[in-house]
């Protein structure tokens, strides 16, 4: 290689296009294959594969719940307070005239019901808010998360009203059994209380909670959040006993209360003043647990919420279906979809050739295009599982990325030479505007099926759209340095 060769690709790499590219490169292989360690794996290292690649099981649940639209000429919330009695439910009001009923029933049961109460059902759906939906797929992936399923995917189904109908989940190298026990399973909740110095003294357990209610401001309307729940009234007296046993009632700074789930700590506060002044006459029921205030006392709520469910989900759920697919099957997908991948950068390359013979123009623009995928595999690594839709939308951006390298190319280059360095950076912007364009077509084209429940659609529109920003970020860009370095030597020097 000669002086001026090795000048030539040292002032190349040290262009911070290329540069951020190679940097990219690293980074992507340290996180497949690197941190955590992943070369155990075989070659999908730390890749998140899902279900269709893996092999496990899936479960599709239905709530057994409604959402009820209804009107009346009564106070919203007290009307909806009527209803909840009436049924002995669950009733949330989550919009001016809207209801969410925790409970199975058809419309037939609920006309008379409303009816009696001054209000009538305008429409009738099975399923939950949005809210409660969000609610149950929190509850379920840190169920998932627990057990160290780590290849987990959980989407929910919402109809055309906004009302959520089911929640699948696909759970990769996870069998039937274990699929359907991440569902039911409970943790152990429990409730303690300070006695000397760090010593604590069981109060009750999770079973003596009777209903928990969705995160509010208390007073209303001020910024401080937290978490209404009831206890049975056996719980109601062991709660006081052990309050006022241990000093708490008295001295409610020295005796904090603490909840624990699975025997961790996820909240301890000191009583209210107020509320240790009852509990010395008599046994409450009704107790808050106040988060703080703002956005970070709301998400607190929110988790706090859960763990006093111990897991249990907010809502009944039947399994409406549920399958498997063999590991054997997964294995088999995985190869076909690495040597998909081989025939297509094969072919790729073959017709580039075919149309410039230059390997000179060929083989960066293959190196690219490889680059552009290995970054690609990295950043999935971090934000999407890959399945059969996922591998499709990476075979796409690898034919969309040689398309506009050849764009490129064909724009920039005139009989086989790069022109002067002004007119070639006029001519490569002019083939970077071309692409951007097709860009954002490409991406506000994706954009419905990557932020709709469409399950193996999402994954697709996620790669492509994550594949196209690449590109035109960081690969293109390069690539533009790179063919300019090489095509700018004279024909003697090649």
């Amino acid at each position: 290689m000669s002086d001026d060769t090795t000048s030539g690709l040292i002032t190349t790499l040290k262009d911070w296009r290329v540069a951020v590219m190679l940097l990219l490169v690293v980074f992507s292989v340290v996180s497949i294959y690197v941190i955590p360690p992943g070369i155990s794996n075989g070659m999908t290292g730390n890749l998140q594969l899902g279900l269709d690649l893996e092999g496990g099981s899936w479960i599709q649940l239905s709530f057994q719940s409604e959402v009820v639209r209804f009107d009346t000429d009564e106070n919203p919330e007290a009307f909806a307070a009527r209803i909840g009695e009436a049924l002995d439910a669950e009733v949330f009001l989550f919009e001016e005239d809207r209801l969410e009923i925790r409970a199975p029933f058809t419309r037939e049961e609920l006309e008379p019901v409303f009816a009696e109460n001054g209000g009538s059902i305008v429409t009738y759906e099975n399923g939950v808010s949005k809210d409660t939906a969000d609610q149950i797929k929190l509850i379920l992936e840190n169920k998932v998360n627990n057990l160290g399923t780590k290849d987990a995917r959980i989407n929910t189904i919402t109809g055309l009203n906004g009302v959520t109908q089911y929640i699948r989940l696909e759970l990769a190298g996870v069998d039937i059994a274990t699929a359907q026990e991440i569902v039911g399973a409970q943790g152990k909740f429990e409730i303690r209380i300070q006695t000397i110095g760090n010593e604590t003294e069981h109060v009750l357990y999770g079973d003596s909670i009777k209903s928990v209610s969705t995160p509010t401001q208390s007073p209303p309307g001020s910024d401080v959040w937290g978490v209404g729940f009831t206890l049975s009234q056996e719980g109601a007296v062991a709660f006081r006993e052990a309050a006022n046993t241990h000093g708490a009632t008295s001295n409610p700074d020295a005796h904090e209360i603490m909840m624990l789930l699975d025997d961790e700590i996820v909240y301890s506060a000191s009583l209210n003043p107020q509320l240790a002044a009852e509990l010395k006459t008599a046994p409450v029921r009704e107790l808050r647990a106040t988060t703080g205030a703002g956005e970070e006392g709301l998400e607190d709520a929110k988790k706090l919420e859960i763990h006093l469910r111990a897991g249990a989900l907010p809502v009944d759920v039947q399994i409406a279906g549920s399958g498997t697919v063999s590991a054997s099957l997964g294995e088999h997908f995985k190869v076909m979809s690495v040597i998909a991948g081989i025939l297509a950068l094969m072919a790729v390359a073959a017709t580039v050739y075919y149309w410039y013979r230059e390997p000179a123009i060929v083989l960066p623009m293959i190196g690219t295009n490889i680059a552009e995928i290995i970054i690609l595999l990295g950043i999935a690594t971090y934000l999407q599982q890959l399945d059969l839709a996922s591998i499709a939308g990476l075979i796409a951006v690898l034919g969309t990325g040689i398309d506009q390298l050849v764009v490129i190319t064909d724009e920039v280059i005139y009989e086989g030479r790069v022109p002067s360095q002004n007119l070639y950076l006029k001519r490569f912007n002019r083939a970077l505007g071309i692409i951007m364009v097709a860009a954002c077509t490409t991406v506000i084209a994706m954009l419905p099926l990557a932020v709709m429940d469409l399950a193996n659609l999402r994954g697709f529109a996620i790669i492509t759209i994550l594949g196209v920003l690449i590109g035109v970020l960081i690969t293109r860009p390069a690539y533009g340095k790179i063919i300019m370095a090489i095509m700018s030597k004279k024909p003697s020097d090649r």
